[in-house]
């Protein structure tokens, strides 16, 4: 029988998921986003049963992850945790074999639906089709790089925001 491995969001903890064996990893990151008391016992817990393992992600996956966040526009979306999680997803992959995420964050379940990782929610029903997002003036409706850093238009100074757009990767 082939050994299923878990890389853990923090929405996994938080959600209640429980490691009960070794073959689960995440990021430290995600030790310094828990703030509730039962989300952290969970992961000490976890850490002291040598049923958790802290790894962190090699280069070229995160340049992987970096790379396919910019085409999919979810760079206006990830956080720098978000990115080394799934970064962590594929270093697992391709370091131990068949993976899966748990999350409950729609826009790391976008991404990892990219980069052909398989993800599972702990209390959400999940993502059902893959998203990409743009930069959109709401007055004039210019469209702006990621990189565009103000939150008015330089030509009318409405607000930007952030425009969902259905993909086809």
């Amino acid at each position: 029988m082939r050994t299923k491995f878990k890389v853990l969001d923090t929405s996994a903890f938080i959600g209640g998921y429980r490691p009960l064996d070794k073959y689960n990893y995440t990021i430290s990151e995600v030790t310094e986003e828990l703030k509730d008391l039962q989300s952290k016992m969970i992961m000490k817990n976890a850490l002291d049963d040598g049923f958790l393992n802290i790894q962190e992600p090699d280069s070229n996956c995160m340049e992987l992850v970096e790379s396919t966040i910019k085409k999919s526009g979810d760079v206006l979306r990830l956080s720098k945790t978000d990115k080394k999680l799934l970064a962590l997803a594929l270093y697992v992959k391709k370091n131990e074999g068949e993976v899966t995420l748990l999350t409950d964050d729609y826009s790391i379940q976008n991404v990892s639906k990219l980069l052909n990782l398989p993800f599972k929610s702990v209390l959400t029903s999940g993502i059902k089709e893959v998203y990409g997002w743009k930069l959109v003036c709401k007055g004039c409706k210019k469209q702006y790089t990621e990189d565009y850093t103000f939150k008015e238009c330089e030509i009318c100074g409405s607000p930007i925001f952030k425009k969902r757009l259905k993909k086809n990767f």
